[in-house]
């Protein structure tokens, strides 16, 4: 079984964006994250390593190896975490439903914003629990469109949101996974599971989140999805731009906008 497409594509635009929300997001998604010195990381996914590089900055002495399917988004990574002066990082290329480590290798599985891309993220989690040395743990953490709720709303502006899920469902994902993890984790076999909410919420008296997130991470991801949206014919192309006008307003000084990410911790 294969990983199903990446439904925002694999730009330069899409790797700024990935990075722009890595660094808006740290404190929110990583206050808690933490591997000890001298325990062994699977990072499931690294995609163009801006999670990698908070991970790695948080767990001095813990050796990470960082896996993902595309040797593209590999290569950027590599590159990301030299910059940053991480030498020795371990990459591999690879497929989490088909993985190139022997079971009970790992201490610990790290796993974030991948489960929504895959056609049976429950399968892929008994694969990565199979990887975990008894008594190991997985973090997940995945966001959940549904959560998202905006001022102004538009009917527009909600339609091209809808969009957005709706291309990533046609694709094989799930962009509600979110709410989802407890029972997936529970199914997969995992014990001890714990599922935290981290809100974000803007407005225009939070000009980081304003920016970072809105402007920079959220609106291009939509926009990422206008061909195959107008193509598929869930959207004519004058309404979906129309519905991005609008969505630019909720990063305006009379607009608001949330979402929920969830985190998700269990052992083997």
């Amino acid at each position: 079984m294969k990983q199903s497409q990446y439904v925002h594509g694999y730009s330069d635009r899409e790797a700024e964006r990935l990075s722009d929300q890595a660094s808006t997001l740290s404190d929110l998604l990583h206050y808690d994250t933490y591997f000890p010195p001298g325990s062994l990381i699977l990072e499931a996914g690294c995609g163009t390593g801006c999670q990698t590089c908070i991970v790695t900055g948080h767990s001095p002495g813990a050796e990470i190896v960082s896996m993902d399917i595309s040797g593209t988004s590999l290569t950027l990574a590599k590159a990301r975490l030299d910059t940053m002066g991480h030498q020795g990082h371990q990459f591999i290329r690879g497929d989490i439903f088909s993985i190139p480590f022997q079971e009970c290798t790992f201490d610990h599985i790290f796993v974030c914003f991948v489960l929504e891309h895959l056609p049976d993220p429950e399968t892929a989690l008994r694969a990565l629990r199979d990887l975990l040395k008894q008594g190991g743990s997985v973090t997940v953490i995945e966001g959940d469109h549904g959560s998202c709720y905006f001022h102004p709303e538009t009917r527009m502006a909600v339609a091209a949101w809808c969009c957005l899920i709706d291309v990533q469902a046609k694709t094989g994902g799930n962009s509600l996974i979110g709410r989802q993890l407890y029972p997936l984790l529970a199914a997969a076999g995992y014990k001890d599971i714990h599922v935290s909410p981290r809100m974000v919420y803007s407005d225009h008296s939070k000009p980081d989140f304003e920016e970072g997130f809105v402007r920079k991470t959220i609106i291009p991801m939509v926009e990422g999805i206008r061909d195959p949206a107008v193509r598929d014919g869930m959207i004519s192309p004058g309404d979906f731009d129309k519905g991005i006008r609008d969505l630019h307003q909720t990063a305006s000084p009379e607009g608001s906008f949330c979402y929920t990410f969830f985190k998700g911790t269990a052992k083997k």
